[in-house]
């Protein structure tokens, strides 16, 4: 006997909102942690951003890191520390809103986050 049709499931990532532009814009300023100018990448804070284990949260939880900063090779690195640890003494929701404002998709993302807090799908 054959297995009945299985019942799709939303993707996980389906709601997540995602925006290399923004992304972009993020990573074209200083390191927020150390101020470094090179290899600066867009880190997302997974701090409360509601995102479950394994998934990354929205392109507009990100902030500014250096990849060393961001990834290592340090042991104070972002992944390799923690990310309590890693914000510990820094208002990186401020920095989070800071970012949002000064984006050229400000709009779109106080939008997706009004649709959000309503209950409205992405």
């Amino acid at each position: 006997m054959a297995l009945p049709a299985r019942i799709p499931k939303a993707s996980k990532r389906a709601s997540r909102w995602i925006s290399k532009r923004h992304r972009t814009f993020v990573a074209s300023f200083a390191c927020c942690k150390c101020g470094s100018m090179r290899s600066v990448e867009a880190a997302h804070v997974r701090i409360g951003s509601s995102a479950g284990m394994g998934q990354k949260p929205d392109d507009w939880r990100t902030v500014s890191l250096c990849s060393a900063c961001h990834r290592g090779p340090r042991a104070d690195a972002q992944h390799a520390m923690g990310e309590r640890s890693f914000w510990a003494g820094i208002d990186y929701e401020r920095l989070i809103v800071e970012f949002i404002h000064a984006s050229p998709l400000c709009r779109e993302i106080l939008a997706a986050q009004a649709d959000r807090a309503l209950g409205v799908a992405a």
